[in-house]
């Protein structure tokens, strides 16, 4: 069974992530990372802008969630459960995608 990573931003960053990376540069370093680490899992890294319509329910309920500020951006999704917001930490995230493979 794959794993799905999802990370949920927006092209403009949030006023508290100014002097952070861009959602979809976080997308980007986290994938290259866990990809290193784990080169044989079968893992799906997708972006998802909150400001975009979708059809997709989960990915509609996440972004209207954050867009009402329950949750911060970037916000990192792993098979439906938040394991990160606002500045993700990669040793939290790869210990999280271990533990599900």
């Amino acid at each position: 069974m794959g794993l799905q990573l999802t990370i949920y931003g927006a092209e403009q960053k949030c006023a508290s992530c100014v002097h952070l990376p861009s959602a979809i540069e976080t997308k980007e370093w986290l994938e290259a990372a866990l990809n290193r680490k784990f080169p044989n899992a079968d893992l799906a890294v997708l972006y998802v802008d909150i400001e975009q319509t979708t059809d997709n329910e989960e990915h509609k309920s996440f972004s209207e969630a954050i867009l009402n500020d329950e949750y911060f951006y970037p916000l990192v999704v792993l098979n439906g459960e938040v394991i990160a917001e606002g500045n993700p930490n990669l040793k939290t995230v790869s210990a999280k995608v271990e533990a599900a493979m």
